[in-house]
């Protein structure tokens, strides 16, 4: 979730700051959102050991404009990317695109933490699946009520992170290397526009409890 979601964006909210990813304001300071150009990675890799990245899955990276707009700029970037053997196509409704790449992580990411299980196992699991799902539908409920629209069901999304494999997620990686782990900003962000709209999400809630738990314990929130 990134700290610009309401810039240029229709509503009772425009212009809020989610407090969750940038709780001081220096963020936005530092890089005042009219700067921003909004991308998805979709790509998964691993770092095995400094220096050396290992890409196992994935080509694409969905760029936009947070006020929906086919710029200048997100046009150049877009050709480059493609020059480079990438995806990179260019949409109008940027959140939207966000919200299908978060809904897996921000459950997916979590539950490998507190488990440090691969993705497989989670979403193979037949107890573990149905948490993700939970959380997946509460962050949607959250998600539809800021306007958000998904072209995919939450059984396809669930399926799309099951054909990576066994791969560990990033948050799982990080607990592992000891770094800092991204705990607001794929859950606890979600959190806090579930109280901003008003909207429960107990499972998310309870998830994030024990997440934010895990990694101070870690050294690593």
């Amino acid at each position: 979730m990134p700290w610009w979601y309401f810039h240029k964006l229709a509503g009772p909210h425009e212009g809020r700051r989610v407090n969750s990813v940038d709780p001081t304001g220096e963020v936005g300071r530092l890089l005042p959102p009219e700067k921003v150009l909004g991308c998805i990675i979709y790509p998964a890799a691993e770092v095995p050991e400094p220096g050396v990245i290992e890409h196992t899955y994935g080509d694409r990276f969905t760029l936009g404009e947070p006020d929906g707009s086919r710029s200048d700029r997100a046009m150049a970037l877009s050709a480059a990317l493609s020059a480079a053997g990438f995806k990179a196509p260019v949409r109008p409704k940027i959140r939207d695109e966000i919200w299908i790449k978060l809904w897996g992580n921000l459950a997916f990411n979590p539950l490998s933490a507190l488990t440090t299980a691969t993705l497989d196992v989670i979403t193979g699991d037949a107890k573990l699946r149905a948490v993700c799902r939970q959380m997946m539908l509460e962050a949607q409920a959250v998600a539809e009520s800021l306007g958000v629209r998904f072209a995919i069901d939450v059984d396809k999304r669930i399926a799309g992170g099951a054909e990576v494999g066994a791969h560990k997620t990033s948050m799982l990686q990080d607990l592992e290397r000891g770094r800092p782990m991204e705990v607001d900003a794929l859950l606890g962000s979600v959190v806090e526009l579930a109280e901003i709209t008003g909207l429960p999400a107990p499972t998310c809630r309870t998830v994030l409890a024990l997440l934010r738990t895990r990694a101070r314990l870690a050294g690593c929130y």
